[in-house]
């Protein structure tokens, strides 16, 4: 229902279009006995006033089980509360115009618009340079200093 194409383009298009969805809550997999894959709930309003969509990735916010995932009251009160307040947050939620949406051809797929990639720290290069260089000025005074040793012992020095 969220992507694909034929007769559920068509309907997805039509409720987007006619300002009917309100919210997408993705939930993590195997949360339900009946299927193992994650689940989507799909908010739809008739009398709908932002012309938004709120999309909601709680995927990542479960308790794993042996046999099925388990979302624990403060998940259920973190989608609750993030629902009724529209609330956006990095890398949980986010409200996306109507036309972004369009843009994306009316694609409801959580991933195209909340990303959860964690983004790396940024190395600092001239910060690790100098690093790497007083490494390397201690490493050649512990080894003149290791061959001033080796030198009074009568035994080979090192390289």
């Amino acid at each position: 229902m969220l992507f694909r194409g034929g007769a559920e383009e068509r309907i997805r298009t039509k409720l987007l279009k006619d300002g009917h969805f309100d919210t997408v809550i993705g939930l993590p997999a195997n949360l339900f006995y009946s299927t193992g894959i994650p689940v989507c709930i799909l908010v739809l309003k008739k009398c709908k006033k932002p012309d938004d969509v709120l999309f909601i990735n709680a995927a990542e916010h479960f308790v794993k089980g042996k046999r099925q995932n388990q979302l624990t009251d403060e998940h259920i009160a973190k989608i609750i509360d993030t629902y009724q307040f529209r609330k956006e947050e990095a890398r949980y939620s986010r409200r996306v115009d109507m036309a972004e949406i369009e843009k994306n051809d009316f694609n409801l797929n959580i991933s195209r618009y909340i990303s959860t990639a964690v983004s790396e720290e940024e190395i600092d290069l001239a910060a690790t340079h100098a690093r790497l260089m007083e490494i390397e000025q201690a490493i050649l005074q512990a080894n003149t200093k290791h061959n001033a040793f080796l030198k009074d012992l009568g035994l080979p020095l090192l390289p």
